[in-house]
């Protein structure tokens, strides 16, 4: 069995669940790339706990974790099988590695993980686990997490880190309507782009002091975070390919 790539995916609004624009065929053209998957892990920005906590239940209802949105979206349901021996499997590298995990039986799936895999899987037949954030943990222990997860991608798993390159609500919301994206984004996501090029796994570390406008893409971390999760579980030498940038 061939090693499985890792991904970080910008998952975007809940609404990019009705409309992904540009996002969506990108999902898409991953998953026809990629040999399907034994499971999916999602380290998800949008399940933050105190210690690592995956999901383990025999199938993920669809959560709904957001408000103000149209009727619509909230009918949309993505429930898929879970993978309990796949939840035991990193629970086990995870406590290998030294953190005493737990499993949690009754969570579903997030919108940082239902939303795009509802393009890149639309049969829903795949089985997913998520793998929570420790926000205050900070990089450092996301890479270490994501390299202690390493070994399930030699095992048919697909881990996948889903955040966003940029993550300032206030910001957006001030300028949704703007035909072009603020200075600092731009700046920020190239100067990612450069370092995740490069393999710099200490400037992503430190990109809060080193990434030109950090701490204003990211206010709060958790929507990066998954992705030193991803870098990590891709192993040491891995080359990063940036496949969409809209």
């Amino acid at each position: 069995m061939s090693r499985m790539p890792t991904l970080f995916l910008s998952h975007g609004s809940p609404m990019h669940a009705l409309d992904p624009g540009g996002a969506g065929p990108a999902w898409q053209a991953i998953a026809a790339a990629l040999p399907r998957p034994r499971a999916i892990v999602v380290a998800s920005a949008h399940w933050e706990t105190s210690l690592p906590m995956l999901s383990g239940g025999e199938r993920l209802a669809t959560i709904h974790d957001f408000g103000g949105f149209p009727a619509e979206l909230y009918r949309v349901r993505y429930d898929v099988p879970g993978s309990p021996e796949t939840a035991l499997r990193a629970a086990a590298l995870l406590g290998e590695a030294g953190w005493t995990p737990a499993i949690e039986s009754l969570r579903g799936i997030d919108h940082g993980a239902w939303v795009p895999l509802r393009w890149m899987y639309p049969g829903r037949d795949v089985p997913v686990i998520q793998v929570s954030v420790q926000t205050p943990l900070g990089p450092a222990h996301h890479l270490r997490l994501g390299e202690a997860l390493a070994p399930l991608a030699d095992e048919g798993v697909l881990i996948v880190g889903s955040g966003h390159v940029t993550h300032n609500l206030h910001d957006w919301f001030r300028h949704r309507g703007d035909a072009q994206p603020l200075a600092y984004v731009e700046t920020f996501s190239a100067w990612l782009a450069d370092a995740l090029a490069a393999n710099d796994r200490e400037a992503l570390v430190e990109y809060r002091q080193r990434g030109p406008g950090a701490v204003r893409a990211h206010p709060t971390e958790e929507h990066f975070l998954p992705l030193l999760v991803a870098l990590g579980a891709a192993g040491p030498q891995a080359v990063a390919k940036r496949v969409h940038a809209g």
